[in-house]
């Protein structure tokens, strides 16, 4: 078949976006095909193709900001540098500081466009998507009245930002600048994976985190979430390169980037990746007379097959030179293998967010319209979790979706359906992409599309829209989308609009610009400071305890210091739920039930449902003698949870204590036939059961104590042998009981001597 001729080839890797401005947006229908009418470019712009006698160039979209504007610059800056940046100690939280730039750079760019453009008459650009992030935004202002105050705060500066980089990549990025953008996702994907695999291979422990090789996020799922997203502008860059040294670059990078994916081995990016491939591989065949690949030289297809080939099988099979028990030895080939078999229905974290969705949905189907409030889900599960749960099994739901209707109600509907249509839509335009013009954007299109799928897939079971860069590439995505509709001319309901512009509306965003840098500083201060103390103080809990001796007098200067710290970290913000109660967890440990109640009123304070945590206080005032206190304290415990173990456990103890003993033992059969108990609850079973003459009652007690608790064993096995001995006058299970304490002891002398000395010929046998 004769290959059909093209009227020019690519010179260079810039050809496919020669003529950018061709295709921008005006009111009018679109030509039929091979009968555009072209117009000669005018201070860099070429004038969209129209029909004459009915242009209407007064209504046409307005175009991106000219040269000389840095705010595309900033931008791009940003989303290197958020992704590339890590915290080195444990005094804030990884995605503290990414969320901080961010903020600052996302503001800044915005104040650099406001102020560069203060005199302008001209339209700037608006679109249908900007309602998305705003929608929310609003909802999260309005539920800081009526729900939690503080979480729903922090979602409305979450989706402001959001908003604001959505229009700023709008109304900044041409064509001719995404290869900038590009190329800085692409660099800072890049230096995620190189220190995930220094951590991989070489242990490094540059940045402290959970699960490694997570580079300079917290947890390599977030990593994994981010460069899964970047995937499709590496290839975009790779095929529409002609330079040799970059190809060579461009593909030993990208594969890299895979291998990364292969070395964290978490089961969304993996999902996420082949999705991605799939995808860059239908928009390289649809869009190949743009992409300069199909010109390369059989040099430079050897070079990019060999340098991918050398990438992902040289150093593939590299095994892990990692502390962590579970990557070490491993290979990132082997990893990634072994990763994706393991997808599928019986994963036992498949399971427990399967608990977080069911409980959400009964969270949803409980508020369905006005939702629970912005950013409450953390501190409202507990009422709508399963019976008998003590704890939240997470902060976040682990599916984004699920989240969003069930804290925004119809709202968080709207964005959904909003959000789906938008992106059918925008996929449709691409598939039908004919004209040259509508190829150009079709492309764009497609990466940013293909990225946003690879976001879609991960929030199916994880959180990225929580996260600073992978929110941030979701908010670009939009963006190039949304530039892309504004080029195109392409109006209507879910179309471009244009947004009127004065000098005065430059001024007044560029106080307003002020007014939110000033507010993001002192955030960003406060934040830091109070994890710096959160932090300290807990860590220094910890260094005591380990110790082994917490009550040391040595140690009394430190627990001041640490009590000081920790007081004015939780005065600045009562929130951090995730730390601040590891500080009380402590405190009860050394028995300074005291200071330990404070902490933990606190986070009731900010989180009023946790039964465990009730339970806790309740425990404290007990152990300090304030029953009533106690008992006001397991009430609300019970109001929320009657069930859970921590609950069940603490009301039998009050019980008894209270002389409600034929109550409590009541509880105590019902927790044992349920085998949902505790320490303490079988601890109390056993003594309430022999005060009761319950003796077959108590050996059970203690017989489960024994299996569940091993540690426990030797105790217990001393107990029951007392029952029998004293109680059951049971010579034969009793030097049975004892001879398995004094086995379970390691025959240590100490414990035979607390054997009757009539057993002991019976017991200690050689």
């Amino acid at each position: 078949m004769a290959k059909k001729k093209r009227s020019s080839s690519p010179k260079s890797s810039a050809a496919p976006f020669q003529n950018a401005r061709s295709g921008a947006g005006s009111d009018v229908s679109p030509l039929p095909r091979g009968q555009m009418v072209t117009a000669p470019e005018a201070d860099g712009i070429t004038i969209a193709p129209v029909r004459p006698k009915v242009a209407k160039p007064l209504l046409s979209l307005p175009t991106e900001i000219g040269k000389g504007d840095w705010t595309a610059i900033i931008l791009s800056l940003m989303i290197f540098f958020t992704p590339a940046l890590g915290v080195p100690h444990e005094m804030m939280l990884q995605d503290t500081l990414k969320s901080i730039i961010v903020a600052f750079m996302s503001l800044g760019a915005a104040l650099v466009l406001f102020w560069r453009e203060r005199n302008r008459r001209d339209a700037l650009r608006w679109h249908f998507v900007m309602w998305l992030p705003l929608m929310l935004c609003v909802y999260a202002l309005g539920s800081m009245f009526w729900a939690h105050t503080f979480l729903s705060g922090v979602e409305a500066i979450r989706w402001f930002i959001f908003a604001v980089v959505v229009w700023l990549v709008m109304n900044s990025y041409t064509r001719e600048r995404l290869p900038m953008l590009g190329w800085a996702i692409h660099l800072g994907a890049l230096a995620v994976a190189l220190l995930g695999a220094s951590q991989y291979w070489f242990d490094v422990k540059l940045i402290p985190q959970g699960p490694n090789p997570a580079a300079t996020f917290v947890n390599r799922n977030f990593a994994a979430e981010f460069v899964s997203m970047t995937l499709a502008f590496s290839a975009w860059l790779l095929f529409r390169e002609r330079r040799t040294p970059v190809l060579l670059f461009l593909s030993t990078t990208t594969a890299f980037h895979l291998l990364y994916l292969m070395m964290c081995g978490t089961r969304a990016g993996i999902i996420a990746t082949g999705f991605s491939l799939f995808f860059i591989a239908v928009l390289a065949w649809k869009f190949r007379h743009l992409l300069n690949f199909q010109y390369w030289t059989s040099a430079q297809r050897m070079t990019v097959s060999t340098a991918t080939l050398v990438v992902i099988l040289g150093l593939g099979f590299i095994p892990s030179g990692s502390s962590s028990v579970e990557l070490k030895g491993s290979t990132p080939i082997g990893r990634g293998i072994l990763r994706t078999s393991q997808i599928g229905l019986n994963d036992g974290t498949l399971g427990i967010r399967m608990v977080m969705w069911k409980a959400s949905w009964t969270m949803i189907k409980a508020r369905p319209l006005s939702g629970v409030g912005a950013g409450t889900w953390e501190a409202d599960i507990p009422l709508y979790q399963a019976a008998g749960s003590q704890l939240e099994t997470d902060y976040y739901v682990h599916n984004e979706m699920i989240q969003v209707v069930a804290e925004y109600g119809i709202v968080g509907w709207l964005f959904l359906l909003g959000l789906t249509v938008y992106c059918l839509r925008a996929a449709w335009l691409t598939f039908r992409a004919r004209t040259e013009s509508q190829m150009q954007e079709g492309l764009v299109r497609a990466v940013a599309l293909t990225s946003l799928f690879a976001l879609i897939v991960t929030c199916n079971i994880g959180f990225p829209w929580r996260l600073a860069t992978t929110g941030v590439m979701f908010a670009i995505c939009l963006g190039l989308l949304a530039a892309c509709d504004a080029r195109m001319g392409v109006r209507k309901l879910l179309g471009a609009q244009r947004l009127q512009w004065s000098p005065a509306a430059s001024q007044i965003a560029v106080v307003v610009t002020l007014m939110c840098l000033a507010l993001a500083a002192y955030i960003s201060y406060k934040a830091a400071e109070t994890e710096r103390k959160i932090v300290q103080s807990v860590k220094m809990a910890l260094s005591i305890s380990a110790s082994g001796d917490p009550n040391n007098p040595r140690f009394d200067r430190m627990k001041r210091e640490m009590l000081q710290l920790a007081r004015e970290g939780i005065e600045i913000n009562p929130h951090y739920r995730k730390i601040t109660p590891m500080l009380g967890d402590e405190l009860a440990k050394w028995g300074d039930w005291k200071n330990a109640i404070w902490v933990w009123e606190s986070v009731l304070g900010s989180r009023p449902y946790v039964a465990a945590i009730a339970s806790n206080v309740a425990r404290g005032h007990l152990a300090l003698g304030n029953l009533d206190k106690s008992m006001g304290f397991l009430e609300k415990a019970k109001r929320v949870q009657s069930k859970a173990v921590s609950v069940r456990s603490l009301e039998v103890i009050l019980l008894s204590r209270s002389g409600k003993e034929a109550q409590a033992l009541e509880i105590a059969r019902q927790a044992m036939a349920d085998k949902t108990v505790d320490a303490d609850l079988m601890n109390s079973a056993y003594i309430l059961g022999v005060r009761a003459s319950d003796f077959p009652f108590a050996i059970a007690a203690l017989t489960l104590r024994n299996q569940l608790i091993p540690a426990q064993a030797v105790d217990g096995w001393l107990k029951i042998g007392g029952v029998y001995d004293n109680y059951l006058k049971d010579e034969a299970k009793a030097v049975e009981a004892y001879r398995n304490a004094y086995q379970a002891a390691n025959k240590v002398p100490a414990v035979l001597a607390q054997i009757p000395a009539a057993y002991h010929g019976r017991i200690a046998l050689p």
